[in-house]
């Protein structure tokens, strides 16, 4: 029984290491933290498909990528972006920016909190391009506090 209690625990162990290097050496959160995405200045996004959201923010437009498939994200036309905590407490904004960092989801009404893989910034022209393909859009600021 110690033997298979302790094969189990390695397996795991080995499994949760394997997990844990894949998508963390992935992850390239966007640096410096003032280029990040700011929530409370969003004007418009546009929903691409089950893992791509494209937003823009004033003039800065962003390309966001999540780790699974929110199927159901923008329905309802709101978006709702949530840094992780450690971006929450810097005070860029009543709610903080969204770099792409671990922690950070984006939801809407009928969608669970989806979490962020990467955050990108992309020109007018890719956003135009992409936008083209959109499943849904909003066009307002989602103003959520924290």
């Amino acid at each position: 029984m110690k033997t298979v209690t302790a094969m189990l625990l390695l397996a795991l162990t080995a499994a949760g290491v394997a997990h844990a290097d894949g998508p963390a050496s992935d992850r390239q959160p966007m640096r410096p933290v003032s280029e990040c995405m700011r929530p409370d200045r969003i004007n418009n996004w546009a929903v691409i498909d089950k893992r791509t959201v494209i937003v823009q923010n004033g003039p800065e437009r962003y390309l966001v990528k999540l780790s699974a498939d929110c199927p159901r994200l923008g329905i309802g036309q709101s978006l709702r972006f949530r840094p992780n905590e450690s971006n929450r407490a810097i005070g860029l904004g009543p709610i903080g920016p969204v770099c792409g960092e671990v922690g950070e989801t984006v939801s809407s009404r009928d969608q669970p909190p989806c979490a962020i893989q990467s955050v990108s910034k992309i020109d007018a022209a890719q956003y135009k391009d992409m936008e083209k393909h959109a499943k849904q859009h909003g066009f307002l600021s989602n103003g959520d506090k924290p």
